[in-house]
């Protein structure tokens, strides 16, 4: 069983993810809040195996909510996956740097949530595949210097 917990300051969204989340076989939401410094606590209490946090939250954001989390050693079996509604950049590797699993846009269909908090759960990273094209993309974008190419020339 994959132990959720969800981070959104919209309870329509949070009633959503739970209706969602709560109808599989093998996940269970076990406890949900509005702000960063309520899932810390709630984390604690409820030891999830993986959280569903917003990035922009209020009191404290997603970012840095995933950023103490990972810091905490009492919840270092606890994977953050990111939800926005904007790629942007700036927050992918923000989130990333400070520590999440994963970083999704909330578009996202059903199913491929269900899929992403599977990979989650079981130790992989994921990146919205918008986000993966995006990040491809700058990175490619990028100019290659001699000691780069390995003596590969395009």
């Amino acid at each position: 069983m994959i132990r959720i917990m969800l981070l959104d300051d919209q309870p329509l969204l949070r009633n959503g993810f739970r209706t969602l989340l709560d109808a599989e076989d093998d996940m269970q939401v076990v406890a949900e809040g509005a702000d960063g410094q309520e899932g810390l606590a709630l984390a604690r209490q409820h030891r999830p195996d993986l959280a569903l946090v917003d990035i922009q939250m209020p009191v404290m954001d997603g970012i840095e909510t995933t950023r103490r989390v990972a810091a905490d050693p009492e919840l270092a079996e606890m994977r953050v996956v990111i939800l926005t509604n904007y790629g942007f950049d700036e927050y992918v590797f923000h989130a990333l740097r400070a520590g999440a699993a994963g970083f999704l846009v909330k578009d996202i269909e059903p199913a491929d949530l269900l899929h992403s908090v599977r990979v989650a759960a079981r130790g992989d990273a994921l990146l919205a595949p918008s986000i993966t094209r995006m990040l491809i993309s700058r990175y490619v974008a990028q100019p290659l210097g001699p000691e780069a190419s390995g003596g590969w020339r395009s």
